[in-house]
């Protein structure tokens, strides 16, 4: 894939060889392990890479991509796929998707932009692939400079261990499923979306699909064109919004100053029931929280499809028996297939979660990076904003490239970091009262969060 022309200019590939031969040649006690080469790992190795700061790099799959490359069994895309938000608004600044990419790329044209990433920036040579890591052990624990024992399963599949410096996990957020328990037993197919591909799966039969999330209004949408009949349950109300507003993707829209955040949820607010109508008409909850204090569904077709009736709205479910389902409205419906779009829960499994200060839903770090008791220990990717985009994760990376570089010189913009991570944790909210949902557990608020990263990133160049 080519980029546009005002990509930033690759190192040469001299340079290239020289920089990574003489890091190569340093012990692992000098380098950072850096874990997962998604989004936020090659966000991760571009940044360490930039200030020369020696890492290596593990990738449990055999390339780069990670989620939205479809042919790695741990990822969660399926064939029908697509960005919600445009590549204009989630691309890396310094990598521009090129112009004939769609406004909404599929996970194939992702996957090459990734791919072509790595390729322009040389980030594959840091990665060792096809290995697992098993375990993060701090050496000397309670030290907040503490070396890490890395243990990674090999692609032989033999066992290793190293010392490393620091760890960055970017293993990514959506791979874990949330199954949630149902009282009762199924007698048809009960999956979750992790294990949804193709919609062939769901040809002659009746579906029912739990949640109505982006991903389950996606797979819903791709469903009435091959089962016999397609239910949602949903257990609470949703704003809808569509992903082209007068001509342009939704999300490019609006001025340069933000609006002030009352105005903007009721200003947007009443722009979606211009284009999208009340979804209560269809049988959706009234929402009881306003606009942006949930994921909003950036999907316009459930609403078509429902107005057409080829889906229907169901209550919550209250138990299975044999084929029935039945709902709190006191219905009951058969069917042969249950899709539940629950979404995904975060998963660090290889580190003791005592090390990231886990705290309720989610691990409580400063600035959703940094955990509070270890100077180089940090996570990239553990976010969710509407808007945040690549980039946003990309300056995640830059803020712990330049930290860990003035660790290691022990500067005093590092100092002050350090001092300002022992002091109250920031408001990253925007004044939004989200919802108190483990999938919510690390959201926050797009620009807040972008300007305390960037600030925080600007006393350290």
């Amino acid at each position: 894939m080519r980029s546009s022309s005002h990509t930033a200019p690759a190192p040469t590939a001299a340079a290239q060889a020289r920089g990574a031969a003489e890091l190569a040649q340093l012990p692992t006690e000098q380098m950072i392990a850096l874990i997962g080469a998604g989004p936020s790992g090659l966000a991760g190795a571009r940044n360490l890479q930039k200030l020369g700061i020696a890492f290596q790099g593990f990738e449990a799959y055999t390339d780069v991509g990670g989620l939205w490359n479809i042919a790695n069994p741990r990822s969660t895309v399926y064939e029908s796929a697509h960005l919600i938000s445009s590549k204009r608004t989630t691309e890396f600044t310094e990598f521009p998707m090129a112009d004939d990419v769609a406004d909404y790329p599929s996970h194939r044209e992702l996957c090459r932009y990734f791919a072509a990433f790595a390729e322009r920036f040389d980030l594959r040579r840091h990665f060792r692939f096809g290995v697992r890591v098993e375990s993060v052990e701090p050496v000397q624990p309670g030290d907040p400079l503490t070396p890490w024992r890395v243990g990674i399963r090999n692609a032989a599949g033999k066992l290793e261990s190293a010392v490393y410096k620091g760890v960055v996990i970017a293993n990514g957020t959506l791979a874990e499923p949330n199954m949630p328990r149902f009282e009762g037993q199924f007698a048809g197919e009960l999956l979750h979306t992790s294990q949804y591909k193709s919609a062939e799966q769901f040809k002659g039969k009746r579906v029912l699909i739990i949640g109505a999330g982006n991903s389950g209004c996606d797979i819903a949408v791709d469903a009435v064109h091959y089962a016999q009949s397609v239910d949602i349950s949903v257990r609470r109300g949703y704003y809808f919004v569509p992903k082209y507003v007068f001509g342009r993707p939704a999300d490019t829209l609006g001025g340069k100053k933000p609006l002030p955040r009352w105005l903007k949820q009721r200003l947007d607010a009443t722009v979606l029931q211009w284009f999208t109508g009340d979804p209560t008409r269809f049988g959706f909850p009234r929402p009881n929280y306003k606009m942006y204090e949930s994921h909003p569904i950036v999907n316009s077709l459930i609403l078509h499809h429902l107005g057409h009736g080829d889906i229907h709205v169901k209550a919550d479910i209250v138990r299975f028996d044999g084929h029935a389902v039945h709902f709190k409205d006191g219905s009951q419906q058969d069917y042969d297939l249950v899709l539940a779009a629950t979404g995904y829960t975060l998963h660090y499994p290889f580190i003791d979660r005592d090390h990231l200060n886990w705290q309720g839903m989610a691990p409580q770090l400063y600035l959703n990076i940094f955990a509070p008791r270890y100077k180089r220990l940090a996570v990239l990717g553990m976010i969710e904003a509407s808007g945040i985009g690549w980039q946003g994760r990309y300056e995640q990376a830059e803020l712990v490239a330049r930290y860990f570089k003035g660790l290691d010189g022990n500067t005093p913009a590092a100092q002050r970091l350090q001092a300002a991570m022992a002091g109250p944790a920031p408001d990253l909210t925007g004044g939004y009262r989200y919802l108190q949902l483990e999938r919510m557990a690390y959201y926050v608020h797009k620009d807040t969060y972008r300007n305390a990263v960037r600030q925080a990133a600007a006393t350290l160049a």
